[in-house]
């Protein structure tokens, strides 16, 4: 049985990792020109664990683990409101949980299964055209070929998944926000730490998982989602800002690797048409305001290979449905409580924060 893959992110190896063992021929096809390294730091949770421990490159994601020591929220005008545990705030298990840079995940997920597997980089799918023999496929390269199978493992805005199911429009649920992420110098003297500033429907993080380098993030509520979001909107929406947002801003307008999008999830009532099915945020993204978008795409591929194998696509809807919702949770619009959209929501975050069990205050 032949399968393709779109898409060489997280769920598209770790699917490929399973089908291979399961005696799967197994193509996977990716549109960027190697691995992506780099990103924010992601986070390996429950169930997922125990995937990436049967992977086998547990113990390397173990000694690639990060450790953020403090979260300070910071006022308007730059002074602490409190420094915080972040486990103590996500409520999550510290001897658990795993947090890891994505780009190290991606490494080690493409180490364990590149020997075993067809990767083609530069390329994309342009077309699918599903009949008795299987799916046909074109590629943006131009070349055509005949598969069993064909996973959509590509993403939010997932080619794959408008092929087969028609427009994005139709699944995709805004949750309020925009965002723009990008890296930046590290003149913040700041180690394994996350700071973030705020104004009512406004936040503005680092994340520094190094000494050279921090992971910027500008976060802005929006009632109504754009087409247009763009690094000139999330700099005009924060002209004003104080503290380091100028910074910033300015980092952000030379960014080579920014990303701008608006947060929203994936909601489909299937995953599967004909001998095509979605895994990974293409079927069911969460947004990053869960945190568990990469427990849900670890999770999805393991269940999604083992139902293929075993049981049949229907047990793969049966067996997935229930973990997709629990991990998706139920986010309304402007519902983030780390970027409250009103003063009163704000300061009641705020007081919660300084209820919390605090750290001692960073030199600024």
């Amino acid at each position: 049985m032949k399968a393709l893959i779109s898409g060489a992110s997280i769920a598209g190896p770790a699917l490929a990792y399973w089908l291979n063992r399961y005696g799967y021929e197994v193509t996977v096809v990716e549109k960027a020109s190697a691995p992506r390294a780099g990103g924010y730091p992601i986070d390996i949770r429950g169930t997922a664990l125990e995937v990436v421990r049967r992977m086998g490159i547990l113990p390397q994601l173990q000694d690639a683990r990060i450790d953020l020591r403090r979260l300070t929220f910071l006022n308007e005008d730059g002074s602490t409101i409190a420094s915080v545990n972040p486990h103590a705030l996500a409520g999550s298990d510290t001897g658990q949980d795993l947090e890891v840079r994505r780009g190290d995940l991606t490494a080690a997920l493409y180490a364990a299964v590149r020997d075993d597997v067809e990767f083609v980089f530069d390329d994309s799918v342009e077309s699918l055209d599903q009949s008795d023999r299987g799916v046909d496929v074109t590629f943006i390269s131009g070349g055509p070929r005949t598969f069993d199978l064909v996973f959509g493992a590509d993403g939010l805005h997932s080619r794959t998944r408008a092929l087969t199911f028609g427009p994005e429009e139709q699944f995709h649920h805004y949750l309020g926000y925009c965002f723009a992420g990008f890296s930046m110098p590290n003149t913040f003297g700041l180690s394994d730490e996350v700071v973030m500033w705020n104004t009512p429907g406004r936040a503005a993080a680092v994340y520094a998982v190094g000494d050279d380098e921090v992971h910027a993030l500008l976060t802005v509520a929006q009632s109504q989602p754009r087409a247009d979001v763009s690094r000139d909107l999330i700099a005009e929406t924060f002209s004003d800002a104080g503290w380091e947002v100028p910074r910033m801003i300015a980092a952000l307008r030379d960014a080579d690797d920014l990303f701008v999008d608006t947060v929203s999830q994936i909601r489909m009532p299937q995953w599967s048409r004909g001998n095509v099915t979605l895994v990974g945020d293409a079927a069911y993204a969460p947004s990053f305001l869960t945190g568990q978008g990469t427990s849900l795409a670890l999770v999805g591929a393991y269940r999604l290979a083992h139902s293929v194998a075993n049981e049949g696509l229907a047990a793969y809807e049966s067996s997935t449905r229930e973990f997709v919702s629990a991990n998706q949770g139920k986010i309304g619009v402007g519902d983030a409580r780390l970027i409250p959209t009103t003063s009163q929501a704000l300061e009641q975050r705020n007081t919660m924060l300084r209820n919390l069990s605090t750290l001692p205050e960073l030199n600024q």
